[in-house]
């Protein structure tokens, strides 16, 4: 089998474009998976407090992204947003778009609830599963 030292490429500026630490693309028989190694160190001493970094799981309910893309809070630039913090949503109302190769995908809620938390930016890239809102 020829490697396609083209694809590779073109898939690894994917990755890098899109802030993406893995991306796989299958034609037919064809398929390819590329993926960075990231690995992080963390170094702390019990005599210095403060220097271990903590993650907090979030409590509330999720809403994933679908799919992996670009995200955007409002349907246009400018635009009013779909949903702010504290605001009250019904189960299957929009509450953000993932943008895929100019596709815009809207994503739902899964649950009706209160905006709690809303964790990326206008124009960040998400991945699939990546928590975009969480609601109380």
């Amino acid at each position: 089998m020829k490697i396609d030292k083209k694809l590779i490429k073109e898939l690894t500026d994917y990755l890098n474009e899109f802030g993406l630490s893995e991306i796989e693309y299958q034609d037919g028989n064809k398929k390819i998976k590329v993926g960075k190694n990231i690995t992080a160190t963390v170094t702390a001493s019990a005599h210095k407090p403060g220097l271990i970094e903590k993650k907090i799981e979030e409590v509330g309910t999720k809403i994933t992204s679908p799919i992996i893309g670009t995200a955007y809070l409002a349907p246009e630039p400018g635009a009013k947003k779909f949903v702010e913090i504290g605001q009250k949503i019904k189960k299957g109302q929009t509450v953000m778009i993932v943008e895929a190769m100019k596709t815009m995908n809207h994503v739902p809620s899964t649950s009706d609830g209160e905006i709690k938390k809303i964790l990326v930016q206008d124009g960040q890239a998400v991945e699939f599963g990546q928590t975009l809102v969480l609601l109380k």
